[in-house]
């Protein structure tokens, strides 16, 4: 690393503390949505291998989670792998599955997080299935961050997933569908959904520059506020945490109104 490289190291560094210093708390998201995009365009502009990039996205997770914990976010979404993903070319899908696998793995033996799936679990291979079910049962106990991993997610996928749940309970209930269609309103809905128990994101950090949000949590982001961030994935640094932190206590939410 030459001279002009450490000296914007450290300029950097001397401005994610003044960011960090100013920083309210009480104004943080306690709930934060990320959808983690950029990773091989990441490993293009270094000339790399698409799994490198993959691979560089993933040891980001633990780093981004901390920050988390360090600012009091409460529940952290990230969006780990699309029901579209799944369409990718074997070549690519088999290691990205495998790089997933070791995230949720990792993520259940660091001891500070809370584990839970989002999405259909039947999309996934057996493996993934049962890696995702023994990360939940091993940190369900932990008072840690709520971290969803939204793997086999989509959000059109979720809303369906959600009414054929709500069906299916009233069938076991006895309840007949004329009953079910007047019951109907969205609390109902919303509990059927995978998060059903959780409180809304907050703020929505999207990350490479593009600007949407491509099914993410459609139902629940609803008042969301958005982020969007130039850097890809692997190259997210804490002052793009705090910036996003500093934006979001800054702005005025309505919730609609």
């Amino acid at each position: 690393m030459n001279l002009r490289d450490r000296l914007r190291g450290l300029l950097v560094r001397l401005y994610a503390r003044r960011v960090e210093g100013h920083l309210d708390h009480a104004q943080v998201p306690k709930h934060i949505g990320v959808i983690v995009d950029g990773n091989r365009r990441w490993a293009k502009a270094a000339g790399s291998t698409t799994a490198h990039g993959h691979r560089a996205g993933a040891e980001k997770i633990e780093e981004f989670l901390g920050w988390c914990a360090e600012t009091d976010v409460e529940v952290v979404t990230l969006w780990l792998l699309s029901t579209d993903n799944l369409d990718r070319a074997p070549e690519e899908l088999a290691p990205l599955l495998g790089i997933i696998e070791d995230v949720v793995r990792t993520l259940a033996a660091d001891g500070r997080w809370r584990v839970h799936h989002v999405g259909n679990l039947d999309l996934l291979p057996a493996r993934m299935q049962r890696t995702l079910k023994e990360a939940e049962e091993a940190t369900a106990h932990r008072d840690g961050i709520l971290v969803n991993v939204a793997i086999g997610y989509g959000g059109r996928q979720e809303i369906a997933d959600a009414v054929r749940s709500m069906i299916l309970d009233a069938a076991d209930r006895g309840t007949s569908m004329e009953s079910l269609a007047e019951a109907v309103d969205i609390d109902m809905i919303g509990r059927h959904l995978y998060t059903g128990d959780q409180p809304d994101p907050d703020l929505v950090i999207r990350t490479s520059g593009e600007q949407r949000l491509s099914g993410f949590m459609l139902w629940q982001t609803a008042h969301s506020e958005y982020y969007f961030c130039e850097v890809f994935w692997p190259a997210f640094r804490k002052v793009d945490f705090l910036r996003a932190m500093r934006d979001y206590a800054a702005r005025h939410r309505r919730f609609g109104g």
